[in-house]
């Protein structure tokens, strides 16, 4: 075998085929339009780069055939957060062999070892973790919109190599033509009717207030995440948004403020894999014209619910309710839509998890993010339980 860092464009469009190789017999993957990866490694185009270093590989046989990549990380702000200096290793894809994921593994292992870090997380992103985080270990269903997807073999290289469960996450379903909870309804509405909470969605004419209240927010809610937090940018909002806007519903996206202050925010997309399962990952101007054409036929009838936040102080008072509310009202006149997805919940975050019970979802999906540590004596710790900072 024979493994090579990725250097020219060839050998980046060899990085994205690796993915149509391992999966050319799975009709459920969803292959991801190659320049949205490559963006992710594309120092002008990711604003991680500004205070990280990535790089990554592909693995070749003994007769020159593809037959694995991988990626690795450090995004310097948090690497020293950790207990020990900690990297990232992600994008990966292997046949099912150990020698050779054991190849890939080492090699990312070891190119963060020389810059200094003594342990690697994976399989992750080099950007933010609501994107191909986590390893898909049971609900291998449909993948939503950069959600993870993998071979069911996966568990079994990453284990034996000595990976070990850093936290859990879920994927929750919520089927939209079924009744919501009694209960739930009540304490929808009576937090919608209290006069000094304003429920508010998004608009592209108003979209640069929106931005600087949705930062607030998240800035102020994910800061409960001591260790590992970091402050939203604005401009990286502004940029997301702008990305996305073929496929932004604007009714998707809402912010709920109290006497007129923003408490809570939540992000949903229409999920663009029911398109883009059409494409194998290219962009020509043929396959521009069929993502046209069925996004006009509604193709997509399922959302992804891809963050909700609300500041501590104005939580437990059902605002996370009077959002879902607001949603399913929304979905009333698109009923074209049949189930959203809420991904991604950690085992950390049982509040949230409580949230998405209560309203029917159904916990369809689970995925691990896992963590080696370089010094296979040292202990060991789990990622702590959110009420635990």
């Amino acid at each position: 075998m024979n493994i090579v860092e990725v250097s020219s464009r060839k050998e980046a469009n060899q990085f994205h085929d690796v993915g149509r190789i391992i999966y050319r017999n799975d009709n459920t993957w969803v292959c991801p339009l190659d320049k949205e990866i490559e963006l992710i490694f594309t120092s002008s185009s990711n604003f991680f780069f500004k205070h990280g270093e990535a790089t990554r590989w592909i693995l070749f046989d003994d007769h020159k055939k593809l037959i694995g990549r991988i990626a690795a990380f450090i995004d310097h702000k948090s690497a020293l957060k950790h207990d020990q200096p900690t990297g990232g290793t992600g994008f990966f894809e292997s046949i099912n062999s150990k020698k050779a994921s054991v190849l890939l593994f080492d090699t990312a292992r070891d190119w963060l070892r020389e810059r200094g870090m003594k342990a690697m997380d994976g399989p992750i992103n080099f950007g933010e973790p609501d994107k191909y985080w986590g390893l898909l270990v049971e609900g291998f269903t449909h993948p939503s919109y950069e959600i993870t997807y993998n071979h069911k073999y996966y568990r079994e290289l990453f284990e034996s190599y000595g990976f070990k469960t850093f936290f859990k996450q879920e994927g929750f379903h919520l089927d939209l033509k079924k009744d919501m909870p009694e209960r739930f309804l009540k304490i929808a509405e009576w937090i919608t009717k209290k006069p000094e909470y304003e429920f508010r969605h998004f608009e592209w004419k108003d979209v640069d207030s929106f931005v600087n209240d949705f930062a607030t927010v998240y800035n102020e809610a994910w800061a409960s995440f001591k260790k590992n937090f970091e402050p939203m940018d604005i401009a990286y909002i502004k940029k997301t948004l702008k990305k996305a806007r073929i496929i932004i519903e604007e009714e998707f996206i809402w912010l709920v403020y109290y006497k007129n202050k923003p408490i809570a925010i939540y992000l949903m997309y229409p999920d663009v894999n029911m398109i883009l399962k059409h494409l194998n990952g290219k962009l020509s101007f043929s396959a521009m014209l069929k993502f046209y054409y069925l996004k006009k036929k509604k193709t997509m009838t399922r959302a992804r619910g891809v963050l909700m936040g609300v500041i501590p102080q104005y939580q437990k008072r059902g605002v996370e309710s009077g959002i879902i509310f607001h949603l399913i009202k929304v979905f009333e006149k698109k009923p074209h839509y049949s189930e959203i997805e809420f991904s991604w919940v950690g085992d950390f975050n049982p509040k949230m998890r409580k949230i998405f019970m209560s309203v029917g979802s159904e916990s369809v999906k689970h995925y691990i993010t896992y963590r080696y540590l370089f010094d296979r004596e040292a202990p060991f710790k789990r990622f702590p339980i959110l009420e635990d900072y």
